[in-house]
């Protein structure tokens, strides 16, 4: 058995809170946001969720606000669409890059430059994809929080999964995952409880993992600083384990 890499993923993930990019990203989702469904966040619930995860990583409020405004015309603006990499890592580990982008051409190129520096390959769409489920995730802060109760009430809205976690800092969370389809309904069974998210979003889990040793995840996590590095880049998912 190996030492699930969940919560090491989820801090690579989340590096970028402690700089300049992060709100970078955050901003984009935003803008796909608004752009997708509006800027009033009462009727867009993807522009919720977006300001919920710029909250998370301390985007200032104004700086929220001009992304909306910018999003919405109101201004010079720019125009951000998702993208999917695939591909494989160092020692045959599985890799899915979660981007915004408004210039394709430019993040393949980058994101096949960092796979091949960092001792991968860039993949084919649908090359590794089919070995991961694509979740809805809610992560909550538990204080207050009845979980078995909670638990209860929400697994007629879609509830897949409540499992424990933590953030970068070690504090305690609870990770509620449904189905891609029942995120909307979650989400507002969430918002009728006055539960909101500190972070909210969809995830690859993978299905079947690659067992590594320490040094090999070392080498695997020099291949992921390059591609957070790119600003385009919002998540990097793996199917790594670190053996015991």
């Amino acid at each position: 058995m190996g030492r699930t890499f969940e919560n090491r993923k989820h801090a690579m993930a989340k590096r970028g809170a402690r700089d300049a990019k992060a709100f970078t990203r955050a901003g984009r989702l935003i803008a796909m946001a608004v752009k997708a469904g509006g800027p009033s966040p009462e009727g867009n619930p993807t522009l919720r969720r977006a300001i919920q995860n710029a909250k998370s990583v301390s985007m200032p409020k104004d700086k929220i606000q001009a992304a909306i405004d910018k999003a919405s015309g109101q201004g010079d603006n720019d125009s951000y669409e998702p993208a999917l990499y695939e591909g494989f890592g160092p020692h045959g580990v599985a890799i899915i890059v979660d981007a915004a982008t408004d210039n394709p051409t430019r993040t393949i190129a980058n994101i096949r430059a960092a796979f091949g520096k960092g001792g991968g390959k860039l993949g084919a769409s649908g090359s590794v994809s089919f070995m991961f489920d694509l979740f809805g995730f809610f992560r909550l802060t538990p204080d207050g929080i009845e979980r078995d109760e909670l638990e209860l009430e929400l697994i007629d809205h879609g509830l897949e999964e409540l499992v424990d976690g933590e953030d970068d800092d070690g504090k305690p969370q609870l990770i509620l995952r449904c189905s891609r389809d029942s995120f909307g309904a979650l989400q507002g069974a969430l918002e009728e409880r006055s539960i909101e998210p500190v972070s909210s979003g969809f995830e690859w889990v993978p299905k079947t993992t690659t067992e590594v040793t320490e040094a090999q995840a070392d080498e695997i996590s020099a291949l992921f600083d390059r591609l957070e590095a790119d600003d385009d880049v919002q998540e990097v998912f793996s199917n790594l384990v670190i053996a015991e």
